[in-house]
């Protein structure tokens, strides 16, 4: 049997909020095969994690533009642009997220995002300020899964894992976060949520 839950931690992109830079660049480039073709090769996933690593966005745009220099202009709009790979909040995890905080439940966030990009996102996301303590990976120079940015996330939040569930919508980063000793959910959406909160005991 679980221990009972004391504390929540969310993750942010896709749990919060969606995010994709398709949003952003099928604004720009029409052809269907070349915009997958683009996200997938030339700013793909594993290139914008050295964002959250904390790799700064002028110096990786530029070696990027170097390797694509045809696309250079696109590259530079990933930054230049990034509040546009935002498409708003999921207002159902916004509300479990406040619920919890209004019931007096412990909240806090761990995300891999990038730090210099991270401020403009509390400015224009007002519902962070419910988290008690936010981890950013982009300040921490590690990012999800790596053991360790659990293990200062559960020292710095001051929580007991065995009591504390992470929610996050990629399956790898919840395994991780269990094999630290915190209980883990894998996001599919917020009614999913809802009721596996409402089964570990919490207030909703």
């Amino acid at each position: 049997m679980s221990a009972p839950v004391q504390a929540v931690i969310f993750d942010i992109g896709n749990v919060l909020v969606r995010w994709n830079p398709r949003r952003l660049y099928r604004q720009l480039i029409e052809d269907e095969k070349e915009l997958d073709w683009f996200l997938e090769t030339v700013v793909p996933l594993s290139w914008h994690t050295q964002h959250d690593l904390g790799v700064p966005f002028a110096e990786n745009i530029k070696t990027r533009q170097q390797q694509f220099p045809e696309y250079a202009d696109l590259i530079a709009l990933f930054y230049e642009r990034w509040d546009e790979t935002i498409d708003g909040p999921i207002d159902g995890s916004v509300a479990i997220l406040e619920q919890l905080d209004d019931a007096g439940v412990p909240v806090f966030a761990l995300t891999n995002y990038s730090a210099e990009t991270f401020p403009d996102f509390r400015r224009r996301f007002r519902f962070s300020d419910r988290f008690r303590d936010i981890v950013v990976s982009g300040a921490e120079g590690m990012v999800k899964p790596d053991p360790r940015l659990y293990d200062l996330a559960i020292k710095r939040f001051g929580v007991r894992a065995e009591h504390s569930v992470f929610i996050d919508d990629r399956p790898d980063n919840v395994e991780a976060a269990i094999e630290r000793g915190l209980q883990g959910l894998v996001f599919t959406g917020p009614e999913t949520l809802e009721q596996d909160l409402l089964r570990l005991g919490l207030p909703l």
